[in-house]
């Protein structure tokens, strides 16, 4: 018998019909809290076929990863990666760390016979990424679920948003329209982490922000991106090399120098296959900006518009109503019809970012469960990576058009 059925958070879950499912996390820092918040809260929200237990969790560093795991609800901690998918009482495991490890971990996890959700993007580059999903449709006829974290998929406004779209309430879609701003890199003292190094990150705004809204414009139209044209640029192009930890988007320098080998911002325009136009921005350089991912769709029969920083809220427009009394509208999301919301608060009482989290924990059990496909899967995250290197190609080729490989 394995030691979470015996005893721990899980112990109580057979006697209530449902079979655990042990979660082993790699990576504990900005995400990983992230999704530890998921894991914790999942079960005591939602009605969910199985009981996730939050067995182990793994970093480098010993005292770190045991204080992490202690802090953030795990069972067990771990320093080898390839011991915690070793682990018995391990099911799931759940990937949190830089790009660069993304594929080694997944590949051996869904070979070992877990589950595996992997962070955004799939991976550095497509090639990685056209591996994990090989390894995920073999995983698959095994009865295993591989699933990437797009988080913002679970915003109940954009899940709603993309059933008005589904439902024609949009019409023929003409424009998709992004932007993701940030400004924690405006500093030029800001130290160079793994975030600024390609050989880490593979990208810089264009994977850590544009990855995001790529896959949201795919989500929302229901098609994939034919085509890019691109502008790339990176503004501070030397940083104090890292001294100490860092912790999220908090890190201090000392005075040698190292060279930022990404992206700061991507700026590119795009074609869908139904003739829709799109364009996105994503930037680390938008002084002023937090976290500001903002949407509008129009269509022949109406729009749509979305600002992350107002996550609780929907803007329509529907162009059949008479011109003189139409105009777009404010659709507060916090009704038990909306997406997510029949688990939550009363009317009017709005959710946040962490809740994303605890969405997307709740849709990969129900994956789990019934042997679905999961949305989305290291499929769609290699749609995603063919658009960012399409774009990275683009931007080499002074912004010629580069269509994308389906």
């Amino acid at each position: 018998m394995r030691e979470t059925e015996a005893s721990g958070p899980g112990a109580g879950s057979e006697a209530a019909g449902k079979r655990p499912l042990g979660v082993g996390m790699v990576g504990y820092a900005f995400m990983g809290a992230a999704h530890s918040q998921g894991w914790r809260t999942v079960g005591r929200v939602f009605d969910l076929p199985v009981d996730p237990v939050l067995a182990a969790v793994c970093g480098r560093d010993a005292g770190a990863v045991r204080a992490a795991a202690d802090r953030l609800g795990w069972a067990a901690a771990e320093t080898d990666w390839r011991a915690l998918i070793a682990r018995d009482d391990v099911d799931l495991v759940d990937i949190c760390t830089p790009g660069d490890s993304h594929a080694e971990i997944a590949v051996a996890a869904l070979e070992a016979g877990k589950h595996v959700l992997c962070e955004k993007p799939l991976a550095n580059t497509v090639e990685e990424a056209e591996a994990m999903a090989e390894a995920a449709e073999r995983a698959r006829a095994r009865g295993q679920v591989a699933m990437v974290g797009f988080n913002y998929r679970r915003v109940p406004a954009l899940a709603l948003a993309r059933r008005m779209v589904a439902q024609g309430r949009l019409g023929a879609l003409r424009h998709v329209r992004l932007t993701y701003l940030q400004d924690w890199l405006v500093d030029a003292g800001f130290p160079l982490t793994w975030r600024l190094l390609k050989e880490h990150a593979g990208s810089g705004a264009l994977g850590d922000l544009g990855a995001h809204i790529v896959d949201l414009a795919q989500y929302l139209a229901g098609e994939q991106v034919a085509g890019v044209s691109a502008l790339t640029e990176t503004f501070v192009r030397e940083r104090p090399i890292l001294e100490g930890p860092s912790s999220g988007l908090t890190a201090s320098g000392g005075t040698r120098r190292g060279t930022v080998t990404v992206d700061d911002a991507a700026l590119f325009t795009g074609r869908f296959p139904s003739g829709a136009l799109a364009s996105f921005e994503a930037t680390r350089f938008a002084a002023g900006r937090k976290n500001a991912l903002r949407l509008e769709l129009n269509g022949s029969e109406g729009s749509l518009a979305f600002d992350l920083e107002r996550l609780n809220e929907l803007s329509f427009h529907d162009h059949t109503e008479p011109a003189a009394s139409s105009g777009f509208r404010r659709i507060l999301v916090t009704e038990p019809e909306h997406p997510y919301l029949d688990a939550w608060w009363p009317p009017g009482h709005g959710l946040g970012y962490e809740h994303t989290f605890v969405h997307q924990a709740r849709d990969l059990l129900h994956a789990i469960a019934t042997g679905a496909r999961p949305e989305p899967s290291f499929a769609d995250g290699l749609c995603v990576q063919r658009v960012l290197a399409a774009v990275e190609e683009s931007a080499a080729k002074n912004s010629v058009y580069t269509l994308i490989p389906t």
